[in-house]
């Protein structure tokens, strides 16, 4: 009995050749590539809603249609504690007017924003429009979220 004829014995099939050198391997390996681009999808999905704002103001639903504009309006917030906020500064509301008026680079055709806290006092933000007004702006909105199922 001897050894089969396709076995793995010296010069057959299964033995390995020796001596051959691969070329080098001109594939690019994307796999670090797409883990870094999933990092910064991340990181940025989460830092982008606390770029918006500052202020943390629950607001209201409303049912109205949403405006394009050129510009970046304004923002005047008015927390739930009837604090008003203008930027990242909070102020009193003799002083909006004045700081407005500072800010505003288009004048009195400068469009501003009211975000108010679904719970804060209607009279506040009221109050908060009407010294805008007074003050000479016209273009004066509210801001609100949309209602589900609309």
């Amino acid at each position: 009995m001897g050894m089969s004829a396709g076995g793995a014995g010296r010069g057959g099939r299964g033995h390995r050749r020796r001596g051959r050198h691969h070329g080098l391997m001109s594939e690019i390996n994307v796999t670090p590539l797409v883990d870094v681009m999933l990092v910064l999808l991340i990181i940025f999905m989460v830092a982008a809603p606390l770029l918006t704002s500052t202020v943390p103001i629950d607001l209201p639903k409303a049912n109205a249609a949403t405006t394009a504009a050129e510009t970046k309006p304004l923002e005047v917030s008015v927390n739930r504690e009837g604090e008003i906020w203008i930027g990242d500064e909070s102020y009193p509301l003799g002083e909006v007017a004045s700081k407005l008026a500072a800010i505003a680079k288009t004048g009195y055709d400068e469009r501003i924003l009211i975000r108010g806290d679904k719970t804060a006092d209607y009279g506040t933000i009221m109050g908060v429009m009407a010294e805008i007004s007074s003050a000479g702006y016209k273009n004066i909105g509210l801001v609100g979220l949309p209602q589900q199922g609309s």
